[in-house]
């Protein structure tokens, strides 16, 4: 049997990168995922790999109405949520004097905004044993250069999971963060290319990237059971780039 047996969980960002891994190793340890992300095409390619203990739900996380709807079908389908996974994301590079009022909007509207609408709007199908994951980074305790707006929001997520911890006394629901370095995703490996790829690796004592499916692995944990007693955490799946 499966650390997730018989569990529900959402997945915001789910279509590709480390939310489609964490589905996979979600579903490989016995739950039924839903994946909810913006574009039709991946969220399509991802069911069809991931099998029929998946379902996709096209959304922003950003709009509210969007999330109603992804929550409505959670309801109707399955009646209730064990975990949530807010990994759903977005950052792009724009140094000090460069910076735009809509390069800050757009980042914290899916970061922040979304990260707490998830949240919020899953909350009534929850309910003990339930586990809220928030998708953090090595760039919200280090910073990055060009990356502040980003940074700085992934450093409120951090403290969402603090504040939220003291809001769920008595209810049974953890809420931690899950803080990725440098991943191989795809969309990362793209935009970084092969040289990209080497600068980033160099700079973990490890000396690579993560395998997306470790941090999906790392998600997983703190789904299960096997984290009962951890809330308003940071778990650093980083190769120790935020640690030293």
């Amino acid at each position: 049997m499966g650390k997730l047996e018989g569990k529900v969980a959402v997945i915001t960002g789910g279509a590709t990168g480390i939310g489609r891994a964490a589905a996979k190793r979600f579903i490989e340890e016995g739950a039924f995922v839903f994946i909810f992300g913006r574009r039709q095409d991946a969220l399509d390619a991802a069911v069809v790999e991931l099998g029929p203990d998946a379902r996709a739900v096209r959304g922003s996380v950003a709009v509210e109405a969007d999330l109603d709807r992804l929550y409505a079908v959670v309801r109707a389908e399955r009646g209730t949520l064990d975990v949530v996974f807010a990994n759903a994301g977005r950052g792009s590079r724009l140094k000090l004097g460069e910076i735009t009022a809509q390069h800050i909007d757009a980042t914290f509207d899916t970061n922040v905004k979304g990260t707490i609408l998830t949240v919020q709007k899953a909350l009534p199908l929850m309910g003990p044993g339930g586990s809220i994951i928030l998708t953090g980074s090595s760039a919200g305790t280090t910073g990055a250069p060009a990356m502040s707006a980003y940074s700085a929001s992934k450093a409120a997520v951090r403290n969402l999971a603090r504040s939220w911890a003291e809001d769920l006394k008595g209810t049974g629901i953890r809420v931690n963060v899950l803080s990725p370095g440098a991943t191989a995703t795809e969309l990362a490996k793209a935009a970084l290319g092969e040289e990209g790829q080497k600068v980033f690796a160099s700079m973990t004592p490890l000396q690579r990237m993560a395998d997306p499916a470790e941090i999906g692995a790392a998600a997983a944990f703190l789904a299960s059971a096997d984290s009962s007693f951890m809330t308003a955490s940071e778990v650093a799946v980083d190769g120790g780039l935020a640690q030293l």
